[in-house]
């Protein structure tokens, strides 16, 4: 059977795809509590590749749904190469599997210098060299986040939600405004950055669950790629590469 199970296990929401005869025939997202659209996917003999970031609990829950269906999960890491492309963190494996399999992804994209950019629990704007080079990366709390930091950390911030404004002028809009700016000025300083030391203007690639939160507002031109991570688990699985 060529048919092979992609699941991308982040903090909060879990993404999926089914890929048969090198075609992406279905994809999916859900929350842990809901299960279901990913069991209707199981089938006993499929090849699975899992990258996951997940706690372990539920890891362990994944784990045990592939093993009643008869399904043996390849558990993906972050590796000091990946064809072309060099992970350069001091302790190569540190780094995290979803931001390896972005890279990954990224680079079988573009060859230009890129910087990749996931929208999630947390924030991480990773930059890339034109010879495959992983420069490194930095990590931001995401919007739910930084909400959680100021409703605990201050006395009289309402949690009622706001809306994006250049001015704002209610509690609620300077919160979700200020996070959204606190966001794109990581993105916009990396991109900077990057592209003084590649002496050109970098792509920007935008992945994650609140991508759409920042894309309409940052200061640079990005490409919202929302399988972005799926897509490198398909590389590395096309290659064999698992632990």
């Amino acid at each position: 059977m060529n048919r092979r199970l992609l699941i991308d296990a982040g903090n909060s929401t879990l993404k999926w795809a089914v890929v048969e005869a090198g075609q992406w025939h279905a994809q999916g997202r859900s929350d842990y509590a809901d299960w279901s659209a990913l069991q209707a996917q199981l089938t006993s003999g499929t090849q699975c590749f899992i990258a996951s970031v997940a706690d372990p609990v539920r890891e362990q829950q994944l784990a045990g749904l592939l093993d009643r269906t008869g399904i043996a999960p390849n558990w993906l890491k972050a590796e000091p190469y990946f064809a072309d492309l060099q992970n350069t963190y001091l302790n190569p494996q540190q780094l995290g599997v979803d931001r390896w399999m972005g890279l990954i992804a990224a680079r079988q994209r573009t060859r230009e210098p890129v910087l990749v950019v996931s929208v999630g629990t947390a924030l991480t704007v990773d930059s890339l060299s034109a010879d495959g080079v992983f420069l490194g990366g930095v990590i931001v709390p995401g919007l739910t986040l930084m909400q959680q930091a100021l409703l605990q950390g201050t006395a009289q911030i309402a949690e009622a939600g706001g809306r994006w404004q250049a001015f704002p002028r209610t509690t609620a809009d300077a919160v979700l405004s200020g996070i959204v700016a606190a966001l794109c000025g990581a993105i916009q300083l990396q991109h900077a950055r990057l592209a003084e030391v590649a002496g050109r203007v970098p792509h920007c690639l935008l992945t994650g669950g609140d991508a759409d939160m920042v894309v309409a507002h940052l200061g640079v031109p990005a490409e919202p790629v929302p399988a972005l991570v799926l897509e490198g688990i398909d590389c590395v699985a096309r290659e064999g590469k698992s632990r």
